[in-house]
């Protein structure tokens, strides 16, 4: 991410947490959910590299079965799950890398977070075994999340 990037969340209004209290049970409070982010980093980073392994394994798994080295749609349409799977969880972990440098919720990258999630579950529809109120129910939360990233980008 670039600096420019990261200068635009730092000046979100209304998302600072403000962690430095003159209550000190507050202050500790702070101290402990800081260390909880932490933690939540650390397990991010074994998550990202476990779902490297399921990509690797994936792959492997479909072109060592007959027909050799071919993939057919629903092999690629795996690989693609599993790929972007990794790269939601890459974009969780920069969500927290902020969170603990900066002390601001970084609102945008949140909303992009779940725009690419929601368009990895769109790109593997399985749309001979989901039903119409499930598509429909999908497109209004893709709709709601790319308005209001929209206007998050809109306002800065």
């Amino acid at each position: 991410m670039n600096t420019e990037q990261t200068e635009n969340y730092d000046h979100e209004p209304g998302h600072d947490l403000h962690l430095e209290h003159e209550d000190p049970t507050i202050r500790f409070l702070h101290r402990i959910i800081r260390f909880a982010v932490k933690v939540l980093a650390v397990l991010m980073v074994l998550v990202i590299v476990w779902g490297i392994g399921d990509v690797i394994y994936v792959l492997y798994q479909r072109l060592t079965e007959p027909p050799y080295l071919l993939l057919q749609i629903n092999d690629i349409l795996a690989t693609f799950g599993a790929f972007l799977a990794v790269l939601i969880a890459v974009e969780i972990f920069i969500n927290i890398s902020m969170y603990l440098s900066t002390n601001v919720i970084p609102v945008r990258l949140v909303i992009a977070t779940a725009l690419m999630a929601i368009a990895r579950k769109v790109i593997i529809f399985d749309f001979e075994r989901i039903s119409p109120p499930f598509i429909y129910g999908t497109a209004a939360v893709v709709l709601a999340l790319g308005i209001t990233y929209w206007l998050i980008t809109k306002r800065t």
